[in-house]
């Protein structure tokens, strides 16, 4: 019978807002020396929440697990349109915020449930003939793009208080929530961006169980083992 590492498998983390989501893999991979980490699904620099950390063998296991659904919480931020779709980019355009209700939100966020198709941003880390879109972006280059089929389960606003509104998102992989708030921000037709992003859920793995990475870097290497989730266990999917 095969035998497992005890650090083969997966490490819920709750990511900060600031470093990118290589970053704490780099962390993880120093601190406790372990030569194969990788992540199951990029988080931005400026989201937060869950980020599944993948350890020896379980970084085999990426493909399965970034297919998972997700779920996200977030503010948007109207009146202002940047070149990144959310707030670390260059604002290109300002304009006045209209009255907006809860009411008129929640009808518009409902004519993005379903299945669509997106064209991913120039300033993501999608990659043409092996070259990362952002790369190209910094260069003030744009090329064409192919546009993926995603899923948006769910949509919907709990609070308005122009300009900012904060939201709820339940939606496929692969699926970019700031392109979804600019569109937001097209129809209403003051534009908008992505002020914050929350990641709650991917999968069947919730932030609630998440550990913040000060606290698991201060692990020794007994106590991060009892953090990890076993590699057999994320293959069964109990």
């Amino acid at each position: 019978m095969e035998t497992f590492d005890p650090l083969d498998g997966a490490l819920l983390v709750d990511k900060p807002v600031g470093p990118t989501s290589h970053d704490i893999v780099d962390r993880i991979r120093r601190r406790f020396g372990i030569k194969k980490v990788g992540h199951a699904g990029t988080l931005d620099p400026n989201a937060s929440g869950l980020l599944i950390i993948l350890l020896g063998r379980g970084t085999k296991l990426s493909e399965k697990l970034m297919a998972d659904d997700k779920v996200y919480a977030g503010t948007v931020k109207f009146g202002e349109v940047t070149d990144s779709y959310d707030a670390d980019g260059k604002i290109l355009e300002s304009k006045p915020v209209p009255p907006l209700t809860l009411e008129q939100l929640n009808q518009l966020a409902e004519t993005f449930v379903g299945d669509q198709l997106q064209t991913p941003p120039m300033v993501s880390a999608v990659k043409v003939d092996g070259v990362p879109l952002y790369k190209l972006a910094r260069k003030g280059v744009e090329i064409e793009r192919k546009p993926r089929l995603i899923h948006v389960y769910n949509f919907t606003f709990s609070n308005c208080a122009p300009p900012l509104a904060d939201f709820r998102l339940a939606c496929t992989k692969g699926t970019y929530v700031r392109s979804i708030v600019h569109e937001l921000g097209q129809k209403i037709g003051c534009g908008a961006h992505l002020a914050s992003l929350r990641r709650l859920v991917s999968g069947r793995f919730d932030i609630a169980d998440a550990s913040p990475v000060p606290e698991l870097l201060e692990l020794s290497i007994v106590d991060l083992q009892r953090k990890v989730l076993p590699f057999l266990r994320l293959v069964s999917g109990v």
